[in-house]
């Protein structure tokens, strides 16, 4: 038994650690096309602004480790074609430009996702750089670090954009964000915790710019300025952060079902529409629990998993990785905040008969120290009182609480339920009444 896996990072190696502690026989081949395997990206902001040195620390475990344990490693290695019906691959050695060929049995894509940068005037200037690598991170930190880059431009205010914000802030930059959307972060949480993190972004001296379209940069050589419909911002870096897209090219000739970006679909044992082919991570699928159907939701915790499944299933198993709830979370300066399930623009948008309710309360009792705000809203069905999403802003304490809520949507429990749950209480920590009590109790 051959196993060929296409990409060694969060998936991929998961995969492949796991194949290999099920079959100690079976060979198995890794190819990557940069440097580094077992890699974390979640990290990168945080190496940016300098909250740890070592870009090492982003890395779970080495090559040679790897290799160590009978894994055959091949860096800087790209996978150009892929033969289905041969069970051949194509492979193009990055450092000799040098093409040869291999075969498999059993292969798993998780080649992950690329960062996108539209087509701005002038985006090949200098200082213009994405977040996505090991390389994008150091190059990044690097001229942060420089005292006479002041002035930094982030485009994009999704997950990637708050958390380099937070960076650029931490090395005592001048920072504007801007954003095509009216709101941050719009696809994962609603307007009613939205507006708390664009406040509390204004009130860290961040230049927020909503509802406002990239035109393109000026500059000689590198990025001084930033140009948009609105107006022109000064800039000594760039940062975009607008989007990724799946690292399926290679397989476009070979018919396998894509989700429209591209995105390898995949069913609940990790299959691909190819035989003998999985797929995980960010240039994959997977299936969502509530919607039913397969989303895109390229998180490390999802690829992480389902690449564990994959790694039981090449090696003879039929394990299945049940779904996802998309529960996702993001520190936005002092705040933390956190979401599951579905928003209620989702459930619009799935015809569901559903009510939602929002609450302002506190994390814990007014006589400890440390007692702040901290909001809840819940989106539960109008008719059974089937909790379907949570989103929870605050600081202390917040974002813990939607793992509360990400258990109560996967069993299917109602809001008087949650009115009921067993929480626990001590000074510190909650009021007798916790705030998923309340808000439980509050919805009709």
């Amino acid at each position: 038994m051959r196993i060929v896996i296409i990409g060694g990072v969060a998936a991929g190696m998961s995969a492949a650690a796991k194949a290999r502690r099920m079959d100690k026989q079976a060979e198995i081949a890794v190819y990557e096309m940069t440097e580094e395997v077992s890699f974390g990206a979640c990290g990168l902001p945080y190496f940016v602004g300098n909250f740890f040195e070592d870009p090492n620390n982003m890395i779970a475990r080495t090559k040679e480790q790897f290799e160590q344990s009978g894994i055959q490693m091949f860096t800087k290695h790209q996978v150009v074609s892929v033969d289905t019906e041969k069970k051949t691959i194509q492979v193009r050695n990055m450092i000799t430009n040098e093409l040869f060929e291999d075969h498999y049995d059993k292969m798993m894509v998780a080649t992950g996702a690329r960062a996108v940068i539209p087509p701005f005037r002038n985006r090949d200037l200098g200082n213009i750089f994405t977040l996505k690598s090991m390389a994008d991170g150091v190059a990044l930190k690097e001229a942060a670090f420089k005292e006479e880059n002041k002035q930094v431009v982030v485009i994009g205010a999704g997950f990637i954009g708050l958390e380099v914000v937070e960076a650029m802030k931490a090395l005592g930059k001048e920072v504007h964000l801007i954003q095509l959307d009216a709101r941050v972060l719009p696809d994962a949480f609603d307007e009613e915790i939205t507006k708390w993190m664009e406040e509390e972004l204004v009130s860290h001296g961040v230049h927020v710019h909503l509802s406002e379209s990239v035109q393109g940069f000026v500059g000689e050589g590198k990025v001084q300025a930033v140009e948009t419909d609105k107006g022109s911002y000064p800039a000594d870096i760039v940062v975009v952060a607008t989007g990724v897209r799946p690292n399926t090219e290679f397989l476009k000739e070979t018919g396998a079902e894509m989700l429209g970006n591209g995105a390898l679909i995949i069913n609940s044992r990790g299959e691909t529409s190819l035989p003998d082919i999985y797929a995980a991570g960010d240039c994959a699928s997977v299936y969502h629990l509530i919607k039913q159907s397969p989303v895109y939701i390229p998180l490390a915790t999802t690829a992480n998993k389902i690449g564990r499944i994959v790694g039981e299933n090449l090696a003879g198993q039929a394990n299945e990785f049940k779904g996802t709830l998309g529960s996702a979370c993001v520190k936005v300066m002092d705040l933390e905040a956190g979401r599951t399930g579905l928003s209620e623009r989702e459930a619009q948008q799935m015809n569901i008969p559903y009510k939602t309710v929002t609450i302002q309360d506190k994390n814990q009792t007014n006589y400890y120290p440390g007692q702040v705000d901290i909001h809840v809203k819940l989106i539960y069905h109008a008719d059974t009182k089937v909790i379907l999403g949570g989103q929870i802003i605050g600081k202390q304490g917040a974002v813990l609480r939607v793992d509360v809520l990400a258990a109560a949507i996967h069993s299917g429990m109602t809001t008087e339920e949650l009115g009921m749950l067993d929480l626990c209480y001590a000074p510190p920590f909650a009021r007798t009444w916790d705030v998923l009590n309340t808000a439980g109790n509050v919805a009709k």
